[in-house]
C-alpha cells in the first residue's frame, strides 16, 4: 500500500531584511528553505533601510519562492497550504511578502494562513522535532520560552494545556538591537551582532565593568526605572549607553575586552531572568528562539545555568534562529489545524504582539 502524500505548505518571510520561502510538511519536515539575504545592500547603510528592503522584497520574493518550491520537488499543485508573516517588522516589507502571498493562494486556489512572525521563531522548535507526547502544538510543554532578537525580547509561559503567557518584554532596547548598536560603536559594521559575538570570543568579558539591570528577580514588585514592566521586563539602553561612556572615557580600551563585557553583560540578564521565571513557574524546560539565539555566549551560558539547575534546554538549530520562512510553515500549521483560515482582506500588522495561534 502507498504512503499517503504528505500535506505541504509553502512559507513566506519578508518581516524585515530577509526575503525567505520554504516549503515544511504538515509533520514539521523542512523539504527546502531558502533566504535571500540583503545584509551586503545594507552593509553600506550601517543598518536597514526600510525603503531599500521593501523595493528588494518585491524583486527577490517571487524568484525565492520559485527556489524553494525547485528545492522541494514540487509545484503548485502539490501544495495544500500558503502562511505569511502578517507582522510583527516593518510595514511596507510585510505587505510585499503578504500580496504575494494572497496573489498565489488566489492563482493556486489554496487557503491562506497570516502568521506572527514571533511565534513563528517559538514553533521554530517544532521543525525536525518528534512529536511531543501530550502537548497540542508539538512543543515541548510546559516551559518558558525566551524570543531574543533584532527587535524583540519577550519571556513567555508556555502553559501544558497549550497558548501562551507574556511574562515580560523589553521597556526599550531589545537585546538585538543593543547587539547590533554596540558593535555600530565598536566599528564592526552590519550585521553586527554576528561580528561582536566572534570579536569577544577574542576578549576578556571580566575587563570592563558595565550595569546589569536585574532588578528583583522574586519577591514583591517595587518601584525601579529598570522594571517598568515588572520583575521579568528587559532593559538593554542603559548597557549601550554605559559602553558608549566608556568608549568616550576610555578610547584605547580594547575592543575584544569591551564587546566581551558588553555581551557578558547582556546574556547574564537574559539568563537570571529566564531562570528565575522558570523557578518561579515550576518548569523544567527552557526555550530559547530568535536571532539572538544563535550568540555563542547565549547558548553555552543558558546551557550550563540549565544543566545546574537542572533544567532542559532547548535552542533551534542555528539555520532556523534567524528569520526564515520554515518556522513561518511550521506556524501556519498549527494555525490551519485551529481552523485559521484568512481572507482577502488579511493585511499587515507591524505592531503585532506576540501570541500563538
Amino acid at each position: 500500500m502507498a504512503a499517503p502524500r504528505q500535506r505541504l505548505c509553502l512559507g513566506i518571510e519578508t518581516s524585515c531584511d530577509e526575503t525567505a520561502a520554504a516549503v515544511v510538511t504538515s509533520g514539521g519536515a523542512v523539504r527546502s528553505s531558502i533566504v535571500a539575504s540583503q545584509a551586503n545592500l545594507h552593509a553600506q547603510y550601517g543598518g536597514v533601510v526600510p525603503e531599500l528592503a521593501a523595493r528588494q522584497h518585491v524583486q527577490a520574493v517571487l524568484p525565492t519562492v520559485d527556489r524553494a518550491l525547485a528545492a522541494a520537488g514540487v509545484t503548485w499543485s502539490d501544495l495544500d497550504l500558503i502562511a505569511v508573516t502578517r507582522g510583527p517588522g516593518l510595514p511596507a516589507a510585510l505587505l510585499v511578502g503578504v500580496a504575494a502571498a494572497k496573489a498565489v493562494a488566489f492563482a493556486a486556489g489554496l487557503p491562506l494562513v497570516g502568521v506572527n512572525h514571533l511565534a513563528g521563531h517559538v514553533y521554530a522548535h517544532a521543525l525536525e522535532a518528534e512529536p511531543q507526547a501530550g502537548s497540542p502544538d508539538r512543543l515541548p510543554r510546559p516551559a518558558v520560552a525566551l524570543v531574543v532578537s533584532g527587535s524583540h525580547t519577550d519571556l513567555c509561559h508556555l502553559p501544558a494545556e497549550g497558548g501562551l503567557q507574556l511574562l515580560g518584554t523589553t521597556v526599550d532596547d531589545a537585546a538585538g538591537e543593543a547587539f547590533d548598536k554596540v558593535a555600530r560603536l565598536l566599528g564592526l559594521g552590519y550585521p553586527g551582532g554576528p561580528a561582536l559575538d566572534r570579536l569577544a570570543q577574542t576578549g576578556d568579558p571580566g575587563a570592563v565593568p558595565l550595569p546589569r539591570a536585574l532588578g528583583p528577580l522574586t519577591g514583591p514588585r517595587r518601584r525601579d526605572p529598570r522594571l517598568v514592566g515588572g520583575p521579568y521586563a528587559f532593559s538593554f539602553s542603559g548597557l549601550k549607553t554605559a559602553v558608549a561612556v566608556r568608549l568616550e572615557a576610555a578610547p584605547d580600551t580594547p575592543p575584544a575586552d569591551l564587546a566581551a563585557s558588553f555581551q557578558a553583560a547582556a546574556v547574564e540578564v537574559l539568563v537570571a531572568k529566564t531562570l528565575a521565571a522558570a523557578a518561579h513557574l515550576r518548569v523544567r524546560t527552557v526555550l530559547v528562539a530568535g536571532g539572538v539565539a544563535a550568540n555563542s555566549a547565549l547558548r553555552s551560558a543558558m546551557t550550563a545555568a540549565c544543566i545546574q539547575s537542572g533544567l532542559t534546554v532547548c535552542f533551534p538549530p542555528l539555520c532556523y534562529c534567524t528569520d526564515n520562512a520554515a518556522m513561518i510553515a511550521v506556524a501556519g500549521w498549527m494555525a490551519h489545524a485551529r481552523g485559521q483560515v484568512d481572507g482577502w482582506d488579511l493585511d499587515a500588522d507591524p505592531n503585532l504582539p506576540l501570541e500563538l495561534p
